[in-house]
């Protein structure tokens, strides 16, 4: 009964804030489980299908703020998990990619049981194909509105 009276779009922003909830409680749980902070695990996988990024990507991308994203990005490099390296044409510039040891933290955080991995392959498994796939194509929809609206702020 009560949801009649919420609009569509209070019920979208329900429902990405409870799966939001959900995953990050599960994305904390993994990065504990396996020594890092939620912002080093967030360097990791944003790294990761790229190889190597600017540390000035990372930050655009991951949203952390600067003093955050050094802090992790020096833990990470400490514990051998990153290589950091000067940007050739600016010095200024951090290239960070991963190290061969971070590579195979990941892979088996990914094996993990319980890890935030995991869990969303099992929750993928659950829906059909057809399901997954349009799931898919609304999320894109979605980011694609927002992403116009922010280019449309942008050049204004």
């Amino acid at each position: 009964m009560e949801n009649q009276q919420i609009t569509p779009a209070l019920q979208l922003l329900r429902s990405f804030s409870r799966v939001n909830k959900t995953m990050m409680r599960f994305v904390q749980k993994t990065a504990a489980d396996n020594g890092l902070s939620v912002p080093q695990y967030t360097i990791l996988v944003t790294i990761a299908p790229e190889k190597e990024l600017t540390q000035k990507t990372i930050g655009e991308r991951t949203f952390l703020p600067k003093s955050t994203l050094s802090q992790a990005v020096d833990g990470l490099v400490q514990a051998g998990f990153l290589h950091r390296q000067q940007v050739e044409d600016n010095r200024r510039e951090m290239l960070l990619s991963l190290s061969s040891k971070g590579e195979m933290m990941l892979k088996g955080i990914h094996k993990q049981e319980g890890s935030i991995h995991q869990l969303t392959a099992g929750a993928v498994e659950t829906l059909t194909e057809e399901e997954f796939a349009g799931l898919l194509q609304v999320h894109e929809q979605i980011a694609d509105f927002f992403d116009q609206k922010a280019n449309e702020e942008d050049a204004t």
